[in-house]
């Protein structure tokens, strides 16, 4: 009798050790973008010193093709609304342009990754968030013996100030948050991925083998540059990175320096990104691929 319940009591135990815990159960996986032939010729704009130490700088274009396969595009914080009304009405404005942008681009096999910073856990269990938590772990090259990523000093002050106020609204708010995911009127689909860590886009693009890095979005001076997946950590990490000019837009208050309308102010923080941190394009360069390119 007593063989008999001990019997019973080890089965019992490796059956509750064996049994599958609830909530950690294994996702499956994620089926990412096949990698297709095409290239984009981008047109880069950049701004070069017109002699050693002059601080004057040009315009300077060239073109580079980049293969669809090795390509992403990053959103940036394009939100579904913003306390700063003007720059609200903005990105409303912006985002269809975008959308059509984002659909061509993704056609022709390009790689989007949605970044809507602090709204991912709406898009929590979704294909879209799956596949950028699947993605294994890398560590980048770059990281310093302490896990740190070098950051040499490349850039003087932005060219406007928005220490005492960013928006421009006539009678500004309170700066509260009042967006809850991406804008509607950007479509989430296919093999896109969403994303607001630095880190698990890195991973996502060293396991896809994407080298080429496209980031539009808002807001120029703040989020694209500064979010660690923004312009100033890609280029760090080696990827090749330029922003879509036109598809971009600052924070800035023509009541604060430089006193420029908000259209030069945003002008000159994407001239200031050509400067120092990467070029520019256009963003109906990645919404076509050269000619042959794409297979028979």
């Amino acid at each position: 009798m007593r063989i008999a319940i001990t019997s019973v009591l080890l089965t019992a135990l490796f059956i509750g050790v064996s049994a599958p815990i609830a909530g950690q159960k294994d996702e499956p996986r994620v089926t990412n973008r096949p990698k297709l032939a095409g290239v984009l010729k981008l047109n880069l704009r950049e701004r070069k010193e017109t002699a050693p130490g002059s601080n004057q700088h040009k315009a300077v274009e060239r073109s580079v093709e980049w293969e669809v396969g090795k390509t992403a595009i990053i959103v940036c914080d394009m939100w579904d609304d913003h306390y700063c009304k003007s720059a609200a009405q903005r990105v409303g404005v912006m985002a269809p342009r975008m959308n059509a942008v984002l659909t061509a681009a993704r056609d022709h096999g390009v790689a989007i990754i949605h970044a809507p910073s602090g709204t991912v856990d709406m898009y929590a269990g979704s294909p879209y968030r799956l596949r950028m938590l699947q993605a294994a772990k890398s560590t980048p090259r770059s990281r310093s013996a302490n896990g740190a990523i070098s950051t040499p000093q490349r850039e003087p002050p932005l060219p406007v100030d928005v220490s005492k106020c960013s928006c421009d609204d006539p009678v500004v708010g309170p700066a509260v948050r009042r967006f809850s995911k991406q804008h509607p009127a950007l479509d989430i689909s296919g093999y896109d991925g969403i994303s607001d860590s630095g880190e698990e886009i890195y991973n996502f693009c060293v396991e896809q083998g994407i080298t080429n890095v496209v980031l539009m979005g808002v807001h120029t001076n703040m989020c694209v540059l500064g979010r660690p997946f923004g312009i100033r950590q890609m280029v760090r990490l080696g990827k090749n990175v330029v922003l879509a000019r036109d598809l971009t837009d600052a924070m800035y208050d023509p009541r604060q320096p430089p006193f420029v309308s908000h259209t030069r102010g945003t002008e000159m923080v994407i001239e200031h990104i050509e400067k120092h941190w990467c070029p520019s394009i256009l963003g109906d360069d990645l919404t076509r691929v050269v000619p042959g390119s794409a297979g028979p």
